[in-house]
């Protein structure tokens, strides 16, 4: 179940796919090539030189610092913590739009939202049900990113069609990020209780036509 409950899907900082880093890394201006199945970030623009080295390396799903080159000193490595947060906001946010997506969903801006350095994106994803006796057929989801790439969502009355569909983008995200989206649900209000069960209802009719 996704509606009337907020979720927070906590990303394992050691893995990321390499295509969302690649769209990542070209928006924040980091400098990277291809070394066989590794991808080698060489300038994070953290101020020191990598000379030949990578700053950070991602081969397959694992991400590894290089943190010779660093000095190993707190200065450069709060530094690469800092924009490697800005990296994981924009990665998680990939992941959520990209999962939804896949499922049938569209964005939209919060066009209300002012990010702050804890918060960085907060927009919706909206599902339009099939269900044509559904009074209420378009559904959305509210995503907020946090800084080191916490999702946490929030959502309301969705048809059953658009939370099933939710439901399996949310498992899409769980195994993207290595990790299980911690789910805690609000109080249902008297009038959407009989709304729900008939919209269930209809789903299984709709699903067994």
């Amino acid at each position: 179940m996704s509606r009337f409950e907020t979720s927070k899907f906590v990303r394992d900082s050691s893995v990321m796919r390499e295509s969302c880093l690649i769209e990542a890394c070209d928006k924040l201006g980091w400098a990277y090539h291809k070394e066989g199945d590794a991808l080698l970030i060489t300038d994070i623009k953290a101020g020191c030189s990598f000379g030949y080295e990578y700053a950070i390396k991602v081969e397959g799903d694992k991400v590894t610092y290089n943190t010779y080159y660093l000095g190993n000193t707190r200065e450069y490595v709060d530094k690469l913590q800092s924009l490697y947060s800005e990296l994981n906001a924009e990665y998680s946010k990939s992941t959520v739009i990209g999962a939804f997506k896949k499922h049938g969903f569209t964005y939209r801006d919060d066009d209300y939202f002012q990010p702050d350095e804890r918060k960085k994106y907060r927009f919706y994803m909206v599902g339009r049900s099939n269900d044509p006796e559904e009074k209420d057929p378009v559904g959305r989801i509210k995503f907020t990113i946090y800084a080191d790439g916490t999702v946490v969502s929030d959502s309301n009355y969705l048809p059953e069609d658009v939370n099933v569909r939710a439901h399996a983008s949310m498992d899409d995200i769980d195994s993207d990020f290595c990790s299980k989206r911690v789910m805690t649900k609000k109080d249902i209000p008297v009038e959407y209780k009989d709304r729900i069960n008939k919209s269930k209802a209809r789903y299984q009719q709709m699903i067994k036509k």
